[in-house]
């Protein structure tokens, strides 16, 4: 997909890896929409960038309807959604005391990492599938995001890699479904990124996750690096059905 003048939604836009696949995404000409939580770093992202921001719980079925309608209202129809709004505190099963983790602690995880990401994709891929294809058929690409720990979840990641393991798992019907729509879609499952999520760990322990790297094992990923991946499987048309781990070889230790 030749990417300029066409329309884009980021999920989670506001900060992190969202926000630099957004820039990325409006550097290449796209019209984008930010859907974050805190409206504050979508405006600030969006006034830099020409986008528009727009206040989205991706949970919510009707905050998310209501946001697909305000983005097609804005900057038409969108060809690319990317969705990278998530969250992820680490909590055990049962605690040193005991206890049983809450239920709704589990299910709040999930809620936004698996439910969030199906609740805007549905919506993104309808439109895609209405709007007018493009050269060789192609209507949209949709991009989610999962994570390393879908695979190799650590101690106190059990929601969160249970919400990303079904994350990955979403995308194979996904893919299978949409293709006679000609949209494409396909998950990363990134490592260790310098987001705001890693800098809230103490350094000292940056540094030991460091060694479950191969390589580059000196430094963590940037978001940028993402964002380009981002933007070469939305032009590369035969990339489609399959999750990218995007990790420095990272398996993660189980603490």
């Amino acid at each position: 997909m030749d990417l300029n003048g066409h329309s884009a939604i980021v999920t989670g836009g506001g900060s992190g890896l969202g926000e630099a696949t957004a820039r990325m995404l409006a550097a290449k000409g796209m019209k984008v929409a930010i859907w974050d939580l805190n409206l504050d770093g979508a405006n600030r992202v969006a006034g830099e960038i020409g986008g528009v921001a727009i206040q989205c719980d991706v949970s919510d079925a009707g905050a998310a309807e209501a946001a697909i309608e305000q983005s097609r209202a804005a900057i038409g129809t969108a060809r690319v959604l990317v969705n990278c709004a998530g969250i992820g505190p680490a909590r055990t099963i049962v605690s040193r005391d005991g206890e049983p983790m809450p239920l709704e602690a589990f299910s709040k995880i999930v809620e936004v990492n698996l439910i969030g990401t199906f609740n805007c994709l549905r919506l993104a891929a309808a439109d895609m599938s209405k709007a007018e294809p493009l050269d060789g058929g192609e209507r949209g690409v949709i991009v989610n995001t999962a994570s390393v720990a879908a695979f190799e979840g650590q101690i106190g990641q059990a929601a969160y890699s249970a919400s990303k393991g079904g994350v990955v798992g979403l995308m194979v019907p996904a893919m299978r479904e949409l293709g006679r729509h000609g949209i494409r879609v396909l998950t990363i499952a990134p490592g260790y990124v310098e987001t705001p999520l890693l800098e809230a760990v103490p350094k000292d322990f940056q540094e030991n996750l460091k060694s479950s790297q191969i390589f580059p094992r000196a430094r963590f990923g940037q978001p940028e690096e993402y964002a380009g991946l981002c933007v070469h499987i939305c032009e590369n048309q035969l990339l489609n059905g399959d999750t990218i781990r995007l990790d420095a070889g990272t398996r993660m230790p189980p603490r």
